[in-house]
């Protein structure tokens, strides 16, 4: 048992190796735009009840991604709204913004919104390496937009190239914990005999139960990164990068996210399915291919007017 936890726990600080390699890969950019965003003195209540001069004034640029384009697009109505917005190019040199004529006000994260900015986001990775921005980025005016496409230029220029032709790709790991433990239960010696005592008294001590849980968590940690260690090795080859990020709920091992070239796209899903495979008491469930969200961070400081 010894041994395979001093195995578990060097495949384990690989991992960490891997993370953080992953990590440094990130992206972060800061951008100067002047007048962005700034919410305009109105009459109170809705847009729509406007007159047609203030509806005008109160719209402005909502930016899902950036492209390297030079060429006017249109993309129809796609974007964001109850009726989707009209989606279109704002291009300077050979880059250009991904945008529709939205409200200046916060937008709220509802399902219909972040559905319809990941919606544009895919359809323009269709063909262009997109650099998606942040749910809710909204520009006051078409000049503001050049601005961030002019004051970004060399930094949108660098992710770009190291995102050419790159996928992302979801992967969550669960396992049944029941079937785990039974497992364990059958290979680590001081388990078996410490639930046969229990099973032995039918009032069973205190201590043996505390005794008996403490063993079981600690195999089931080392279980757990021997499983997440293998699957890391296993996708290294199809993949460029992974990033590993919070679980959610008690049956989740591994919440991941990989990098991976569009031409390695086939292999990387016959990779998982093999994992699947392998491991009969795992289910792997994998989403995308999406937009490089994890490994892309553009954070734009921004003035106001």
């Amino acid at each position: 048992m010894r041994l395979k936890q001093r195995e578990a726990q060097s495949r384990s600080q690989s991992v960490a190796r891997r993370a953080a390699l992953s990590r440094s890969l990130k992206t972060t950019r800061v951008a100067k735009v002047a007048k962005v965003a700034r919410r305009p003195r109105l009459a109170a209540g809705p847009v729509d009840a406007m007159p047609d001069q203030a509806r005008r004034r109160a719209l402005g640029k909502y930016v899902y991604c950036i492209i390297r384009s030079t060429d006017s697009i249109a993309y129809g109505p796609i974007g964001l709204g109850a009726d989707p917005a009209e989606v279109y190019t704002i291009a300077r040199g050979d880059l250009a913004a991904v945008v529709s004529d939205a409200p200046l006000e916060v937008l709220d994260p509802t399902r219909d919104n972040v559905l319809a900015h990941q919606r544009v986001n895919e359809t323009v990775m269709k063909e262009h390496t997109v650099l998606p921005m942040s749910f809710g980025t909204v520009f006051k005016t078409h000049d503001d937009v050049i601005e961030l496409l002019r004051s970004a230029s060399d930094a949108f220029s660098d992710v770009l190239n190291k995102m050419e032709a790159k996928l992302e790709f979801g992967l969550k790991v669960v396992w049944d914990r029941d079937a785990i433990i039974r497992e364990i239960e059958q290979e680590d010696d001081d388990i078996r005999r410490v639930k046969a005592e229990l099973q032995a008294h039918k009032g069973s001590t205190y201590f043996a139960r505390m005794q008996y849980g403490r063993l079981v968590d600690a195999a089931l940690q080392v279980k757990s990164e021997q499983y997440v260690a293998d699957t890391f090795a296993a996708l290294r080859g199809a993949s460029v990068a992974a990033r590993s990020n919070k679980l959610i709920g008690e049956r989740m091992i591994l919440n991941a996210a990989f990098l991976v070239n569009r031409r390695d796209a086939r292999e990387f899903d016959r990779c998982v399915k093999a994992l699947g495979a392998r491991y009969d008491k795992l289910t792997y469930k994998y989403t995308g291919p999406w937009p490089p969200y994890n490994f892309v961070n553009i954070r734009l400081k921004l003035e106001r007017a």
